[in-house]
């Protein structure tokens, strides 16, 4: 068993949606035209904003346009994007009110992708432009938690990447790691770790959310 919480926050890109290819063209794209070593920078850019990314390697100055830049490549590339194993159903299995996103990605971006992969999108999406400090911050899940309506500490925070991990938990919730884009020992900081969202099912009730590990001969169900 691992829990029971009011709501269920999760991570987008790596989480919900595969978009893994198209983010590595892009990158590769934008640091051939920039001069830029692509294998480094995507070997820190996943799960943190592309603004934070880019004041790595340019000045001050040139960040908000290359962070347009950036989006604007991403938006034009949806191929290949799709649903992570397990998301359509455990979305499907959660009311609006008990879920929300929160991401390092833009939030016209994110709702392209989540529709791109045939996906919800949740009525309480915060992005990167939703946000003062992106992850490893806490304030994005912070400010989906309230947004629900729910404590942080009562919540579950759902995420692939070492920076997400370390928002949920500076935020006060528990987190839950899937290895869908990292090793399980890049992710261990989390509070439980599994394979994929095809190992996680939850029973929706009128007091809240049981999230259990799924048995793997069982289809995750839903109460109330």
């Amino acid at each position: 068993m691992i829990g029971h919480y009011e709501a269920i926050l999760f991570d987008i890109d790596g989480t919900l949606v595969d978009s893994t290819a198209a983010v590595e063209r892009t990158w590769r794209t934008w640091a051939a035209e920039h001069g830029l070593d692509a294998a480094h920078i995507l070997s820190i850019c996943h799960g943190v904003r592309s603004s934070d990314v880019v004041a790595r390697y340019l000045p001050a100055s040139e960040i908000p346009a290359a962070t347009v830049e950036l989006e604007n490549m991403e938006l034009q590339d949806l191929e290949g994007v799709t649903a992570l194993p397990g998301a359509a159903d455990l979305l499907g299995r959660l009311p609006e009110t008990r879920w929300a996103a929160v991401t390092s990605g833009s939030g016209r971006l994110m709702r392209k992708r989540l529709s791109a992969a045939g996906l919800p999108v949740p009525d309480h999406l915060i992005a990167a432009d939703d946000v003062v400090a992106g992850k490893p911050d806490p304030e994005g899940y912070r400010k989906a938690a309230d947004a629900l309506g729910a404590p942080i500490d009562r919540c579950l925070v759902i995420e692939d990447a070492p920076a997400g991990i370390a928002a949920g938990r500076a935020a006060g919730a528990t987190v839950l790691a899937v290895c869908t884009s990292h090793q399980r020992a890049e992710v261990d900081d989390a509070d439980v770790v599994v394979d994929s969202l095809t190992d996680v099912s939850v029973s929706v009730g009128t007091d809240g959310i049981q999230v259990e590990e799924a048995p793997a001969d069982r289809a995750p169900a839903r109460e109330g």
